[in-house]
């Protein structure tokens, strides 16, 4: 699959406040004292079976909640929340893997300003607050991987989740080249995610980069035995 038109948007927030909304099987990462929550828009496209033809491949918004977490010592994502623009790709996420995936209704465009304009309303919620998101945002300047050691790189240079189930932890991964990492500016319309999703809301604005262009092959999720 290749993913186009990325905002990676990263809120720091006091990990005392987050703990509790972190399974007890995995381990909060912080970075400088802080935990961090990040909101991801973006779109999927070329999605589909590696080897399957160009008809079957499909494309679709997708917004991302998550933080930094450990398990047994290896770094990884925990998902609050997966919101994906085709119903019946979020169900049979939600149901195959366990991971928290609601459909959503996504419109993506560009603005007269060559920004990307992203709107985001899941169709159903458990929370009272309706999951909105919406927002503008272009690229600023060229392209800048991240260095290692870095706060971007901490950010962005994740490449597996874990996802707490009944049977175990369930796990995934994700192969691709270094982010393209570009400086952005971001205009937020309307978020409601941490809300919606039960997380304490951030004080500060967040860190922001554009990446775009980027293939990428997931692995098929495994379960790792024991706790």
């Amino acid at each position: 699959m290749t993913l186009r038109n990325g905002l990676f948007a990263h809120w720091p927030v006091d990990p005392d406040d987050l703990r509790p909304h972190v399974p007890s099987q995995l381990a909060l990462e912080t970075r400088d004292g802080r935990a961090w929550v990040s909101v991801l828009p973006f779109v999927v496209t070329n999605a589909g079976l590696r080897g399957t033809p160009s008809i079957a491949r499909l494309a679709f918004g997708e917004l991302n909640v998550r933080t930094y977490v450990k398990y047994r010592g290896t770094p990884g994502l925990f998902f609050f929340s997966i919101d994906i623009g085709r119903s019946l790709i979020a169900t049979t996420v939600s149901r195959t893997i366990g991971l928290p995936v609601y459909g959503a209704t996504m419109r993506v465009g560009a603005t007269d300003q060559n920004r990307v304009a992203f709107r985001s309303r899941r169709r159903k919620t458990g929370s009272d607050t309706p999951a909105r998101f919406a927002a503008t945002y272009r690229p600023t300047g060229a392209v800048s991987p991240a260095p290692p050691d870095t706060l971007e790189y901490w950010l962005t240079a994740r490449r597996r989740f874990y996802a707490p189930t009944a049977r175990g932890i369930v796990t995934g991964e994700v192969a691709h080249d270094p982010w393209p990492l570009q400086p952005a500016t971001v205009t937020v319309h309307e978020n409601t995610m941490f809300e919606a999703d039960g997380l304490p809301s951030p004080t500060s604005p967040p860190i922001v980069h554009y990446a775009d262009n980027v293939s990428m092959t997931g692995s098929i999720p495994r379960l790792l035995r024991g706790r």
